[in-house]
C-alpha cells in the first residue's frame, strides 16, 4: 500500500443559506483499508438523474457561472427563493456526490474477500463516487469478469438493479406484466431486454416517435407514444392485450400516473365483469420511482376505489429481498454487463469538466441518449 495516495480530489456540492449552489473540488484524505475493505481508484462514474438532486440542489442552471482556474475550478448558481426552504437539512454543508461508479482496486484489507479484489475491476455502489479514490466495504463492490472495463462497469448498480427490481416486484406482488414510463432511457432499454429474455410482457410509454422506434429495434412489442392523438386508446389496448396492471413511473409529476390508472380501469372494464359503482375489482398500482417532471402530481380519481399510488426506492427493495437474492441479481448484472445492462454515454469528462457551465447545462437536461460519464482520474 506504499503507493496509495493520502490525499485526492472530491467533487462537493454546497447549498448556502444565502441561496446559492457552490460546486467545488475539495482536497480530502484517502483512508487506508480495514480488514474487509478495499481502496478503488475511480475511473468511471455516471451522472444519473438520481444524482442531480444532490449535485445541483434545485439551482437554476441558467444562472450558473464558472470561477477559479483550470486546476481548481468552482461553479456557482442561484437557487430560487421559493425552493430554498426544501433544502434546510443541507444548508452550508459540503456534500460529496455520485451514487455509483467503477475502477481498479489498488489496495485491500487482509480478508480473503478483499484480497480477491486486489488489482481487479469492480463496480461500486457507495456514494461519494465523484472522487479519485474511494475506500469501501467489499459488500459495496461487485467484482467484474476478466476484461470488463471500468467504463462498462460504471452503471452496474442503479439502473440495472432498478430494472431487475421492477420485474422482481411484479412477481412478488402477483402481477404478470408491467408498464414503464420514460421508457427509452438507459434504464428503460435494460428493462425491455430483461422482459424479452424473461418472457414478461412490457408496455413502454415514450413521448417521441424516434424513442418508440428505438425500443422496437430491441424487441419491444407494445410502445405507446404520448405525443400521438391515439395515446389514450393505444394504452388501453396494450393493457387489455398484456394484463399490465402494475406501472413504474419515472416522471413523477403531472398527469401521467393518472392517465395510466384511467387506462388500467378502462382495460379492466373492457375485459368483462359486473358493473359496480366502486369500480372494477382489478387492483391497479402505479409506483413513482423518479422525478423527471417536478410539477405537482395530479389525480382525478376516476378509476374506482381499488388502486394504489406509491413510491419505490431501490435500497429498501434490496433490503426487503435479502442479501442472497440481491447477490443473485448483482451476479446477473456482472454476467450481462456488455449485453442486457450495457450503458451508452454522450461524453466522458473529468472532474474539472463536470464543473464547466456548458456541461452542467447539458447533463441537467436528463435527455435520452445524453448521459455523461465522469472519469475522476482523467
Amino acid at each position: 500500500m506504499s503507493d496509495l495516495p493520502t490525499r485526492n480530489l472530491q467533487l462537493q456540492s454546497t447549498v448556502t443559506r444565502a441561496g446559492q449552489l457552490q460546486l467545488t473540488l475539495a482536497d480530502v484524505g484517502v483512508a487506508a483499508p480495514g480488514e474487509n475493505e478495499v481502496v478503488v481508484r475511480v475511473e468511471a462514474a455516471p451522472i444519473n438523474p438520481s444524482d442531480l438532486g444532490l449535485l445541483l440542489g434545485m439551482a437554476d442552471v441558467s444562472s450558473a457561472v464558472s470561477n477559479g482556474d483550470a486546476g481548481q475550478p468552482t461553479l456557482t448558481a442561484d437557487i430560487p427563493a421559493g425552493l430554498l426552504k426544501h433544502l434546510g437539512g443541507r444548508l452550508d454543508q459540503p456534500m460529496p456526490v455520485g451514487n455509483e461508479g467503477a475502477g481498479t482496486v489498488v489496495a485491500a484489507g487482509a480478508s480473503a474477500a478483499a484480497q480477491a479484489m486486489l488489482g481487479r475491476t469492480v463496480g461500486v455502489l457507495g456514494g461519494a463516487m465523484y472522487t479519485q479514490y474511494r475506500t469501501l466495504n467489499v459488500h459495496q463492490c461487485l467484482l467484474m469478469n476478466e476484461g470488463v472495463t471500468a467504463a462498462e462497469s460504471a452503471a452496474c448498480f442503479v439502473n440495472p438493479l432498478t430494472a431487475l427490481g421492477m420485474v422482481e416486484t411484479m412477481r412478488m406482488e402477483g402481477y404478470t406484466a408491467l408498464i414503464h414510463t420514460a421508457a427509452a432511457s438507459n434504464l428503460g432499454q435494460m428493462l425491455q431486454k430483461i422482459c424479452v429474455a424473461d418472457g414478461v410482457a412490457l408496455v413502454n410509454i415514450v413521448r417521441k416517435p424516434e424513442q418508440a422506434q428505438l425500443l422496437r429495434d430491441i424487441g419491444a412489442q407494445y410502445v405507446c407514444d404520448s405525443s400521438q392523438d391515439t395515446f389514450a386508446q393505444d394504452l388501453v389496448e396494450a393493457i387489455v392485450a398484456t394484463g399490465a396492471y402494475l406501472a413504474f413511473d419515472a416522471t413523477g409529476g403531472g398527469e401521467l400516473a393518472d392517465q395510466i390508472l384511467v387506462a388500467m380501469e378502462a382495460a379492466a372494464n373492457a375485459s368483462g365483469g359486473e358493473y359496480s359503482r366502486y369500480g372494477s375489482t382489478q387492483h391497479k398500482q402505479v409506483y413513482i420511482y423518479g422525478g423527471l417532471d417536478t410539477s405537482v402530481t395530479r389525480l382525478r380519481r376516476s378509476y374506482g376505489m381499488y388502486w394504489g399510488l406509491g413510491g419505490w426506492l431501490l435500497t429498501p427493495f434490496l433490503q426487503k429481498i435479502g442479501r442472497d437474492r440481491a447477490d443473485e441479481l448483482r451476479q446477473r448484472v456482472a454476467d450481462e454487463v456488455r449485453t442486457t445492462f450495457a450503458s451508452s454515454y454522450a461524453a466522458e469528462i473529468s472532474l474539472a469538466e463536470a464543473l464547466a457551465v456548458d456541461n452542467v447545462r447539458a447533463y441537467e437536461k436528463k435527455a435520452t441518449g445524453e448521459k455523461y460519464l465522469i472519469n475522476p482520474n482523467a
